[in-house]
């Protein structure tokens, strides 16, 4: 590891600090495990909400599907943004939305607080710290182990589905679905004084250079106004958008989104609840999803480090596919190792497929603008939750079954693996040439 060094005088060894980037890492961390309690509140919540005020599956999914796609949308711009507020300023707000809008819900009698709160406040809120904020710090803090942090950074996600999903479950199932929407306020609320206290725009205002490099790196210069810093977010959009790099990434992540947040976060626990199976038996079962999860999103961070990133994006879209497709033919009132193997495919390929992304659009991008084209590439990934949420929510309606969107999920992850085949080689960090 490498560390901050300093000399002692009388000539002994010089003692070895941890470089304040892993430091700034873990508290990135805890930032996008806030976003991640609330996205794993989503499936656990529908049906309680329902049953409570006696609303539909189509209010519920309509205020899910406004949310991923606010979450989405928001992020390039806020890429751009956090270049002007910063980061630190930038995580606080946000933090800041997610809780006020989980205490709106609290109080609410009719539909449209909820597509209010969860759409569009806890959707910026959530979407100013989405992946593309963790993307960015890792840009800045770290020369060497990028692929090795986005992982960890990654696996919030599934940090969030083993630590809240059974704990948000159950305080539903004791005291009421108002409980656990508390529960997500209060965390966020908690973490607010540590990342004033340990965030930092960048290395060079503690007097760092990032973790791993030898010389400081150079800088783009900071919009002058948040106008500004929205107008770069659109300009890098129009300079990326032609280029084959960018449609073929923000395709395969349009995907992505509809295969992972939009059908499964959004509707596994219903779908299984369906099927006979209780609310906290299926969410269980997407706690254990968040389990290898871990294992799959540090893993894929390693191998983008080492293997061609496309190669590696075919072959987790493939057996995403191959998981979606069988789900249909396994969900049922008891929980058999068919599904217990379905549900550690979608784990371990879950956010495996967010470092070869990254990694794909700096080397194509730059590293100043690789991170907002990430945001745009990621809007497209929530927007694709969002179209999934909405159709899967409407297929359930009209047919009573979940079937046809399963299989129409999986029909679709195999097309993105067929995709990324074609997608650029890396060398050596720079994109290859293409047509």
């Amino acid at each position: 590891m490498s560390a901050s060094v300093s000399v002692r005088r009388d000539g002994g060894a010089p003692p070895r600090r941890v470089h304040r980037a892993w430091i700034v890492a873990g508290v990135t961390f805890l930032v996008l495990l806030a976003s991640a309690a609330f996205r794993s509140s989503l499936g656990v919540l529908l049906v309680p909400i329902e049953e409570d005020l006696g609303w539909s599956r189509t209010d519920t999914s309509l205020a899910v599907s406004v949310n991923l796609i606010v979450y989405g949308v928001a992020a390039p711009f806020a890429a751009a943004i956090l270049e002007r507020a910063g980061v630190r300023r930038t995580a606080i707000v946000a933090l800041a939305l997610i809780a006020a809008g989980c205490l709106v819900t609290v109080v609410m009698v009719e539909p449209w607080p909820l597509w209010v709160a969860w759409g569009i406040v806890i959707g910026l809120g959530t979407g100013a710290v989405a992946l593309v904020f963790g993307a960015i710090v890792v840009n800045r803090w770290f020369a060497e182990r990028r692929g090795l942090v986005l992982g960890i950074i990654g696996a919030a996600w599934a940090t969030g589905q083993l630590v809240f999903l059974p704990l948000l479950a159950a305080a539903a199932e004791a005291w009421g679905w108002r409980a656990a929407s508390l529960l997500i306020a209060v965390w966020c609320a908690v973490l607010v004084p540590l990342v004033a206290l340990v965030l930092r725009d960048r290395p060079a205002d503690v007097g760092l250079l990032p973790y791993g490099a030898v010389e400081a790196p150079e800088q783009e210069d900071t919009p002058p106004s948040a106008r500004a810093a929205v107008a770069r977010a659109v300009v890098v959009l129009r300079a990326a958008a032609p280029t084959r790099p960018f449609l073929l990434l923000a395709g395969t992540f349009f995907i992505c989104g509809w295969t992972t947040n939009g059908i499964i976060s959004s509707h596994f626990v219903p779908a299984a609840h369906d099927h006979g199976m209780s609310a906290t038996v299926a969410a269980g079962l997407l706690a254990v999803v968040g389990v290898f999860d871990i294992v799959g999103t540090i893993g894929s961070g390693w191998l983008t480090d080492r293997f061609e990133p496309r190669v590696l994006l075919a072959v987790y879209y493939g057996l995403r596919g191959t998981a979606l497709l069988a789900v249909p033919a396994l969900l049922g009132t008891e929980v058999e190792p068919p599904i217990l193997v379905v549900v550690a495919l979608f784990g371990l390929d879950w956010v495996a497929t967010v470092p070869p992304t990254v990694i794909l659009c700096q080397a194509a991008f730059g590293p100043e603008r690789g991170g907002i084209v990430f945001g745009w590439v990621f809007a497209a990934h929530m927007v694709g939750a969002g179209a999934a949420a909405a159709v899967s929510g409407a297929m359930r309606s009209a047919s009573g079954s979940y079937t046809s969107a399963w299989l129409l999920a999986g029909a679709l992850a195999v097309a993105a693996a067929a995709a990324s085949t074609v997608l650029p080689r890396v060398r050596g960090r720079a994109v290859a040439p293409t047509a």
